[in-house]
């Protein structure tokens, strides 16, 4: 009689579909293969075509295939685990859940609370299949405790998962599912594992990625979202010369040399006027206050 089968899968990994993540899908199963794990769901943010084809290329690793992708929800970050389409993004959670249902997959909310990270926040946090307890893109490991607390006082099965950008990180944290019924690893697909997954067996595994790294992921990151915010918002450079000439003709030196400052950095797209801003803003705060 089969007593079942356990199997260490890390759910959350990003291929150079992703735009903050570099490294091939083939580059990625051969590291989830040498490792000894038993699978890897490829989730790129908001396309799944490199899924796709790792999870037909899965079995030449010696892996059970699972396709994903991590979906830009309204409220937040989700992983949409085994299916083969993407769910339509910007949608609120809730709505997402149930297309991810309705694909056949399992729903689960990865680094919630993370606002820095497009975490769904507490409030926001609907009916899931399961919640990622453990992230190994973390500093403190204050955001996983606080997730998995969430997930125990609300009854979410609880995951573990690298959120690997680099295939040297894939395996950094995994979870392992106990499948019952199954006498050996052949007989278990990816329906096998979204069911495993929504029945909750689930044990985490980790370990932290070393903080270097993840400390250069998130200024990466940060640059990346500073420059669209600065594309997006078309700075408007003549205000800012027009409120230095302002500040210089009442005798505000200071502050006109900072909003003069301000405007050449941004005329030259440059991200560090950010800081000069938050300087100016103190300045101001300071004269009203004393």
């Amino acid at each position: 009689m089969p007593t079942g089968v356990t199997v260490r899968i890390d759910p959350h990994v990003h291929s150079e579909g992703s735009y903050d993540a570099h490294d091939s899908i083939e580059l990625l199963l051969e590291q989830a293969s040498d490792i000894g794990l038993d699978a890897i769901v490829i989730t790129d943010h908001d396309v799944i075509e490199e899924s796709r084809r790792a999870a037909e290329l899965a079995a030449e690793y010696g892996l059970i295939g699972i396709p994903g992708v991590e979906v830009s929800t309204g409220d937040g970050h989700l992983l949409a685990i085994g299916v083969d389409e993407r769910p339509t993004p910007r949608q609120s959670l809730g709505a997402t859940v149930k297309d991810v249902h309705e694909l056949g997959g399992v729903a689960i909310v990865p680094h919630p609370f993370q606002w820095s990270r497009h975490g769904v926040r507490k409030r926001d946090l609907v009916a899931c299949d399961a919640i990622e307890v453990y992230n190994s893109w973390l500093f403190t490991g204050y955001k996983n405790r606080r997730a998995g607390a969430f997930a125990d006082e609300h009854g979410y099965p609880g995951i573990a998962a690298s959120d690997a950008h680099t295939a040297s990180m894939v395996g950094r944290a995994y979870t392992e599912l106990t499948i019952d019924g199954v006498s050996n690893k052949s007989e278990i697909d990816c329906d096998t594992i979204v069911e495993a997954f929504r029945s909750g067996t689930t044990e985490i595994n980790g370990r932290r990625t070393p903080i270097p790294h993840s400390a250069n992921h998130y200024t990466k990151g940060a640059s990346k979202r500073i420059d669209a915010a600065v594309t997006a918002s078309n700075l408007n450079v003549l205000t800012l010369l027009t409120q230095s000439a302002y500040a210089f003709h009442r005798g505000k030196r200071r502050r006109g040399a900072l909003l003069f400052g301000a405007a050449t950095l941004s005329s030259r797209n440059h991200r560090w006027w950010y800081l000069i801003e938050g300087s100016i803003t103190a300045n101001r705060l300071i004269n009203r206050l004393f």
